[in-house]
């Protein structure tokens, strides 16, 4: 099947689209990447994304107009992607926009993400899986880090020691893998999303993120603020565990800063990418990893690759690429890696890695047009490994 993932994350700094062709021969789902390619989001849209998010009230009609409008903003998406990517395709997967994780002490009740799916079927006469994460919470999971059914495939059979494979969105997720041991994947707190809430607040909007790291290379870090910022009761929670902008969002931040009123922007920045540097060496010490292998918008950000790497040590660092996977399209195809799987009849989660109590498959689908509404349902062995192969005919080799 040649199935679009569209992905738009805990950044939401745009729509991330990619396209890859999948096929399964028994145990094992090989993924082609054909392309990929990342979509602005409307200035005006975005703003009213960041207001729910950060949970500014929200009347039916202002939740029916952003539901509606992500949905053909996806749409739009979905069919650029076919007409200057694709082709053609079987599957189109959208994950919608995460508006809120709902916890209560410590287990996940439930996470709402919109962009409704009729507007990209209608649009691309394609069938969509939408809604990925529910039913894992219905399960008795965490409905994240969900990228870990990719990592564990993609490791199965391939590092003798444990590795991380390390995610650096809005927040930064890990899931710990290989050397025989049961896999586990968790939030580790933020990873930009207090950064670019930080640049955003402090320049009144003008800059949305700290640009090739020049404000956290060029301020000192704050001892005394990385000390508070550490101490959140949520490093101390045992995996599996979540979270989001609702716990590290814009308003922890100003809330954090008070009794700081006149340190500069450079130094916030500059801590804050220190603490991110901090979180992710601790857990991969913890876990006796012997690499770290990293995705995401983060590791575009040289200052905090450098402070990472840096006190990584002797633990490798290297990116997604090393195995055949764009690093910033990672999560785009893990989003079209599950809907394959759910139209093949094969669960999407690692319950190790999401606190659920068995796996589930994962997702709605809804119907495409009058000449294809759904894919053929088939059913599989149990697929355990995930191959990356070059349209060339190569594979990754990290």
């Amino acid at each position: 099947m040649r199935v679009v993932g569209i992905m738009s994350g805990t950044s939401h700094d745009g729509v991330d689209v990619s396209v890859a062709d999948l096929s399964i021969d028994e145990d094992t789902v090989t993924l082609t990447p054909v392309g990929s390619a990342e979509y602005p989001i409307p200035e005006a849209l975005d703003s009213r994304v960041v207001d729910a998010i950060s949970g500014e009230p929200l009347d039916t009609l202002g939740f029916c107009r952003l539901d509606t409008e992500l949905g053909q903003l996806y749409a739009d998406a979905a069919q650029r992607a076919i007409n200057e990517i694709a082709g053609s395709a079987d599957l189109i997967v959208s994950h919608g926009q995460t508006i809120w994780h709902w916890e209560e002490l410590g287990q996940t009740r439930g996470s709402l993400q919109i962009g409704n799916p009729a507007w990209i079927a209608e649009r691309t006469g394609v069938p969509v899986v939408s809604d990925i994460r529910v039913r894992d919470i219905a399960a008795g999971g965490n409905g994240a880090p969900l990228v870990s059914i990719f990592d564990t495939m993609l490791a199965e059979g391939r590092y003798d020691e444990p590795v991380a494979f390390l995610n650096l969105g809005g927040i930064a997720n890990v899931t710990i893998v290989g050397g025989g041991r049961t896999p586990v994947a968790y939030d580790l707190g933020p990873a930009n999303a207090l950064i670019d809430a930080a640049v955003v607040a402090f320049t009144s909007g003008a800059e949305r993120y700290d640009e090739d790291g020049r404000r956290g290379r060029a301020g000192t870090v704050h001892d005394r603020l990385l000390s508070k910022l550490l101490a959140h009761d949520y490093y101390g929670i045992d995996p599996p565990k979540t979270t989001g902008k609702e716990t590290f969002g814009s308003a922890y931040l100003a809330e954090t800063l008070v009794g700081f009123p006149d340190i500069a922007v450079d130094d916030v920045v500059a801590t804050l990418t220190e603490q991110v540097a901090l979180i992710v060496t601790a857990e991969a010490e913890k876990q006796g990893v012997s690499r770290v292998i990293a995705s995401g918008g983060g590791i575009k950000n040289p200052t905090l690759v450098a402070r990472m790497t840096d006190r990584l040590g002797s633990i490798e660092y290297l990116t997604t690429a090393a195995l055949g996977v764009p690093p910033d399209a990672k999560e785009a195809y893990m989003t079209a890696l599950i809907g394959f799987l759910t139209v093949n009849g094969l669960s999407g989660t690692v319950p190790s890695c999401t606190g659920a109590a068995h796996p589930a498959i994962l997702g709605t689908l809804t119907p495409g047009s009058v000449d294809r509404p759904f894919p053929d349902l088939s059913s599989s062995t149990r697929v355990t490994r995930l191959e990356i192969r070059a349209e060339g005919g190569g594979h990754g080799s990290a």
